[in-house]
């Protein structure tokens, strides 16, 4: 009988491993027999919990901890018993990072070179995880730990997120025995698509009665953790908690916003400079370290309009008072922990982000993100109107893109953009039982790719040669344990490139050579330049951390050496092709659920992302609903795609059918029939004749029912790219954000439905 509690008793290497022979006896009666029952593989003895912890679209410098605005106490106290790491590294994007944070590998290593929203047919694009790269959940998981999946996914093609598999790239096919979360770039705080393992299921209450996503995933942690120590009380457990609260469309109760009033007033310039001088004082930087010069496309706080200012301050309060929100609720998870009497035994790591901070929000702010990512800008004179809605559940915004970078402190720039501010976050790890070096500052450079190597050695047991049957690719990261007691241990993590949308960076021996491709830092759709004629940079970050002397013109021998060096370690790690239209991206052509330009879809059909079923923008198309109004008084919705952010529905409503358009939630758009739906069957079809001549143009919509025209109307402005990147399309019923405020959701078909058919012309 093999030990599983005995590292050295099994090899380890190799997952599942081979089926122990029979080590009893047998004979011809039972009592005359030796039993021995088939043991698990179980974790290592001590081996620590692990709850893995990582924010999105935070700044190096946000954390109260690393010297910035928001009041994190429960990341500073984690801090304070553990360990900074000051010179820790993203990828520019979100999935991108997480793949690299679970996998131990490079992004584009493991076809995750942006997002799933952009993926194309390359190996580094293709937004699915091989098996060739087991996530660290899996590892633990057949090393004898308990696993849970909290929050955040997008590492999952879009056409595999359905109801009805595959499974394989969801979180339990990746390695987590429970999973609650969503699978877009970010969602409402309010209404969010939830998944619990592989079921979609409704908040379990609204905003009116109090809910909040963070609160809610925090109560789903928390019920795992105390699962687990009643249960399997000598069984470790790994926790993986991706909270987005602070992540457009950020949402938080209003009195977290009010911690903040005022706090703003005087401008991200002097935000930027106040930060500096914690950052120096808390050691998190050198005494000489100073600012890098903010992109040109920003203007100085001074210049602004008093509207500008007001709105900009305000909105920064409101992230802020998500940032604190989201830190309540991990301390929420770690009280409980500590309650378990676990506390000292519990690997805590604590990644405030998981690229910079957001340009979404553009010059002004946003109160819809999905403005930003469809080339739309809202005006100021809107935002100044809703103000007192920010961070509500009317808001689907964020903050402008100056406030952003000021939390970048000490380099600039953010997400998207291969730099110092949109490849930076904070970190911390606590350990009680292992680390003795509280409140200890660590300085070596390491990357998200180190982390899945760190747990593992915390943990004891090694790197898989063998997974499932499926050779390993090997790690591409390093461990961090070698500087838990040694602050001044060399480095081991000396190189790492970085790419996105052609945008490409390399760091070497404290060395940082990159160009941003064009990138102002500020625009989504933006025109970039030829590779050839890109400008790159070079920055000595030992002697200057915050990228802020530029030495290309000096250094030139440097540069070409470290250029060559981007070149050898993208050709390694799939990074080619170049691609850098993201608008193009999004768009293109990708697997589908299904193939051509027409399908039909059945009663049930729920929570489909509006990148798997028939794309209708930018051209004409139909919508056919076939049903049954048996007694005369059928309503509800028949289709929807989208929400509050944008989308279309064909509803009964009051007894007619309606077609609802909205445009940004800038324009909405009603067609409603002028005679009342018939008893009986009905065969209902909405035509939408697309006007042409280029994206996002208008068109006419007709209403026929049983082949009778009943409506007719003008939509003049359409979606050209994205209508929402959390609401779905549903059949029957609507489970996301209402299309149009003149219903509420679910707003289920009461008559029968039979199916629908979307056909794109």
């Amino acid at each position: 009988m093999v030990d599983g509690a005995n590292p050295g008793a099994v090899d380890r290497t190799v997952l599942p491993p081979p089926e122990p022979a029979f080590g009893g006896r047998i004979e011809v009666a039972l009592e005359d027999s030796t039993a021995d029952f088939p043991m698990p593989l179980r974790a290592p003895e001590g081996a620590p919990n692990v709850l893995l912890i990582m924010g999105d679209d935070i700044g190096y410098g946000h954390m109260s901890g690393f010297g910035g605005p928001a009041d994190t106490p429960v990341f500073d106290r984690l801090a304070d018993r553990g360990l900074r790491f000051t010179n820790f590294h993203t990828s520019p994007v979100c999935a991108a990072s997480r793949a690299a944070l679970l996998t131990g590998r490079n992004g584009h290593s493991v076809g995750m070179g942006a997002i799933p929203e952009t993926s194309v047919g390359f190996p580094g694009y293709t937004a699915s995880i091989p098996r060739s790269a087991a996530t660290v959940l899996e590892i633990l998981r057949q090393n004898g730990y308990g696993t849970a999946w909290v929050g955040k996914t997008h590492l999952t093609p879009i056409h595999e997120i359905t109801a009805a598999g595959p499974f394989d790239r969801w979180p339990g096919g990746m390695g987590a025995e429970y999973f609650y979360g969503f699978f877009g770039p970010g969602v409402s705080q309010w209404h969010p698509p939830l998944w619990e393992n592989s079921t979609p299921v409704q908040a379990p209450a609204t905003p009116e009665e109090g809910y909040s996503l963070e609160a809610d995933m925090a109560d789903k942690t928390i019920a795992f953790i105390q699962r687990q120590r009643s249960i399997h009380p000598e069984k470790p457990w790994l926790a993986f908690y991706a909270p987005s609260g602070h992540k457009p469309p950020v949402g938080v109760p209003p009195e977290w916003i009010e911690r903040y009033r005022g706090r703003f007033d005087d401008g991200y310039d002097v935000l930027r400079e106040r930060t500096l001088a914690r950052q120096k004082e808390l050691g998190i930087v050198s005494a000489g370290t100073r600012l890098a010069t903010p992109p040109p496309a920003l203007p100085a706080w001074a210049d602004l309009s008093e509207a500008d200012q007001k709105v900009g301050a305000h909105w920064m309060e409101v992230f802020c008072g998500a940032v604190e929100f989201t830190d309540h609720q991990i301390g929420r998870i770690i009280d409980a922990i500590e309650e378990t009497g676990d506390a000292d035994n519990t690997l805590i790591i604590y990644l405030a982000g998981d690229n910079g901070p957001t340009p979404e929000g553009g010059l002004h702010g946003t109160m819809n993100k999905l403005s930003y990512f469809n080339g739309v800008q809202e005006s100021l004179d809107d935002l100044v109107e809703q103000i007192d809605a920010f961070g509500t559940p009317e808001s689907h915004g964020s903050y402008p893109a100056a406030w952003a970078y000021a939390t970048s402190t000490p380099f600039t720039y953010g997400k998207e953009v291969t730099s110092g501010g949109g490849c930076s976050t904070a970190a911390v790890i606590s350990w009680p039982a292992r680390i003795s070096d509280g409140g200890g500052i660590r300085r070596q450079f390491h990357h998200l790719n180190d982390i899945a190597p760190t747990i593992l050695e915390c943990v004891g047991v090694p790197e898989p040669v063998r997974v499932n049957g499926i050779d390993q690719r090997p790690m591409e990261g390093v461990s961090m344990l070698y500087t838990f007691d040694d602050p001044d241990a060399a480095d081991r993590h000396t190189t790492q490139y970085f790419e996105l949308l052609g945008g490409r960076a390399i760091y070497h021996d404290g060395w940082w050579a990159g160009t941003r491709h064009g990138v102002d830092g500020v625009s989504f759709a933006k025109t970039t330049v030829p590779y050839d004629q890109d400008v790159w940079e070079l920055y000595d970050m030992r002697a200057d951390f915050g990228q802020a002397t530029d030495l290309a013109a000096r250094r030139p021998d440097k540069l070409e050496e470290l250029r060559a060096l981007f070149d050898r370690e993208a050709r390694r790690y799939n990074v080619y092709p170049l691609a850098d239209n993201a608008m193009a991206l999004l768009t293109a052509d990708r697997p589908k659920l299904v193939h051509g330009d027409q399908a039909s879809y059945g009663p049930g059909t729920i929570r489909l992302a509006e990148d798997a079923v028939i794309n209708i923008k930018n051209r004409s198309f139909s919508l056919t609903a076939e049903i049954d109004n048996p007694h005369g008084d059928a309503e509800g919705t028949l289709v929807t795609l989208g929400g509050e952010t944008g989308g279309y529905a064909l509803l009964v409503v009051d007894g007619r059918p309606t077609f609802h358009y909205n445009y940004l939630g800038l324009h909405r758009y009603t067609i409603t029939a002028t005679e009342p739906l018939p008893t009986g069957p009905c065969t209902i079809i909405f035509d939408f004749a697309y006007d042409g001549g280029g994206p996002g143009k208008g068109g006419t919509g007709t209403l026929t029912v049983n082949g009778k025209p009943v409506g007719e109307g003008r939509i003049e402005r359409t979606v050209p790219v994205y209508f929402s990147t959390d609401d779905t399309f549903d059949v029957g019923e609507d489970w996301g954000t209402p299309i149009s405020p003149t219903y509420r959701t679910p707003f289920a078909f009461t008559g029968t439905l039979k199916k629908v058919t979307v056909q794109a012309k």
